[in-house]
């Protein structure tokens, strides 16, 4: 690796868990720059810049080719700044995109009516699956898009804290809900966001067998990692990142709204059996 490969190497990872060795390419090496941004410059994004990002998400990977996604393009600024009142982030009225990835049944619900045959798969867990991991492939790659044409991009989950009343914002039919956001724009040069470094590939690579007691090492190391980068960035996260993590799914509370996720999902039509 040169110089450069080795300086993302390092970011991604930090000095003291980085793999021995990687393969190199033009894609990895752009996979490898991404960061959060969440400061935006007021410049628009373009309808050519967004027919390319939407072509992206659509040429990633869909279940049986259903498709069953949408994503509501937001940027007048006016609902954008109802989308952050909702959300709680700043940064969704700031950035002048704003995708609302949709996890979309309704659309072959209607194929259903079209052609007059049975849809009861439909109310399954299974079908709901389906359609959120493919919005979610789709948004993958529409991220990688958006930052290859210079854009910046952070994904905005606090979608689901009000489930509900984002789908009346956004005028979602029954069988959709939006499941995450996110934010597209400029980055603003003079707020610049860094690499976050992740857990070492002891942790979440297994070879053959998955084993639990062999990732305690790296965690340890990723959680000195992590305080090092908390301490440069001035971020107000306090102990490791275990114990942050560890706040996160302490009780629901820590959940924002979410732990009434299932009785939203039903609200919206997914029966979930």
């Amino acid at each position: 690796m040169n110089t450069t490969q080795q300086q993302l190497v390092a970011a991604r990872y930090g000095e003291a868990s980085q793999p021995s060795a990687i393969a190199w390419s033009p894609v990895i090496e752009h996979l490898l720059k991404h960061r959060s941004v969440r400061a935006y410059l007021p410049d628009p994004v373009s309808d050519e810049q967004l027919a390319a990002i939407v072509a992206a998400a659509q040429s990633a990977s869909s279940s049986s080719n259903l498709q069953a996604w949408s994503v509501v393009a937001v940027r007048e600024a006016g609902q954008r700044a109802k989308l952050a009142e909702l959300t709680g982030q700043a940064h969704v009225e700031k950035a002048p995109l704003q995708l609302a990835w949709i996890a979309d049944l309704a659309r072959l619900e209607r194929l259903t009516q079209i052609t007059q045959r049975p849809g009861e798969a439909l109310d399954y867990l299974e079908m709901f699956l389906v359609a959120a991991l493919d919005a979610a492939l789709a948004a993958q790659n529409a991220a990688v898009a958006a930052e290859s044409l210079g854009l910046g991009i952070v994904y905005t989950g606090t979608m689901r804290n009000r489930p509900e009343e984002i789908a009346e914002l956004l005028g979602l039919p029954p069988r959709t809900i939006a499941i995450f956001g996110l934010c597209v724009g400029k980055p603003d040069p003079a707020r610049p966001a860094d690499i976050k470094p992740r857990l070492p590939q002891s942790v979440v690579l297994h070879n053959e067998r998955y084993s639990l007691d062999a990732q305690m090492p790296g965690i340890e190391t990723y959680n000195a990692a992590m305080a090092r980068f908390y301490e440069e960035q001035k971020m107000k996260v306090h102990g490791a990142w275990a114990v942050h993590s560890s706040k996160r799914i302490a009780n629901a509370d820590a959940l924002t709204g979410r732990d009434k996720l299932t009785g939203a999902l039903r609200a919206r039509g997914f029966v979930l059996k």
